[in-house]
């Protein structure tokens, strides 16, 4: 997902077109995830590109998603960019992993 929110309307307030952003991001994960993933990986890792535009846009973590809209919402900007790209990962198994007071 490579999209640009526009967070301004004639006759929409801006906290609802929030709310509808979130709602997209939202079904655009549960869709992601939803697709069957390739042999030998167990879930769905993202990459977070997140900026007031697509030119200005950081890397930033799954989890900051967000948080960075609620900014967004705070500085009362007209838009922002949020790009959300799925790959095949690992989950951290962290029953395999040696305490290190053990080695």
């Amino acid at each position: 997902m490579k999209k640009t929110f526009k967070l301004v309307h004639p006759k929409i307030k801006p906290a609802r077109l929030i709310e509808a952003a979130r709602r997209d991001i939202k079904k655009y994960l549960k869709r992601e995830n939803r697709k069957s993933l390739p042999d030998d990986f167990d879930c769905w890792n993202f990459d977070c590109k997140f900026g007031p535009s697509a030119d200005k846009a950081e890397v930033i973590l799954f989890s900051e998603i967000s948080k960075c809209i609620s900014e967004v919402e705070a500085e009362s900007l007209k838009s922002f960019y949020l790009e959300i790209l799925a790959k095949p990962g690992y989950k951290k198994n962290f029953a395999k992993l040696k305490p290190l007071d053990e080695e």
